[in-house]
This record gives structure tokens, C-alpha cells and sequence, in this order.
């Protein structure tokens, strides 16, 4: 199966995990986790808008304006992609 996350699709089977940024961040460790990847070129931004969400793969983290309910709406079947 695949998620359109944006201006990407990506498999879900490359997904850790799908965070909402404005309750997540909240937590000085989920900063400093994203302050790390983004120091270490492992940050992709999907658009100029400000990020809602931070998907979470094996190698990068991609931040995204589409919102966490949105992204569970978009998983769909690998075939119909």
C-alpha cells in the first residue's frame, strides 16, 4: 500500500510513524530528534506551507502541511496508485 503525503507518495511499509508537529514538539526529546535530523540532511520538506505533520521513515523525516487525520484517509491499495 501506498500514502499520498503530500507531493509524495510513499509505501507504508517505509513508515515508523506519522506525528502531529504541534503536540509532539511539545517534547524537548522529539526536538531535539528533529533538530538532529535536520542538522544531518535527513529532513524533507514537501512544501513552502507551514508543516502540520512529520512522517517519520527508515531514512528520512518528511515534513508535510497535511494533517494526520487527512494522511490515515490516504492510505490507499498499491494497485490503484
Amino acid at each position: 500500500m501506498v500514502i499520498n503525503i503530500g507531493s509524495k507518495f510513499i509505501r507504508d511499509g517505509e513508515i515508523l510513524g506519522i506525528f502531529d508537529l504541534d503536540s509532539t514538539t511539545v517534547s524537548k526529546i522529539t526536538r531535539d530528534f528533529l533538530t538532529k535530523a535536520e542538522k544531518s540532511g535527513r529532513v524533507q520538506t514537501l512544501s513552502q506551507e507551514i508543516p502540520r505533520t512529520f512522517v517519520l521513515s527508515d531514512e528520512k523525516v518528511i515534513l508535510t502541511p497535511v494533517s494526520v487525520q487527512t494522511l490515515g484517509k490516504r492510505i490507499l491499495p498499491s494497485n490503484e496508485k
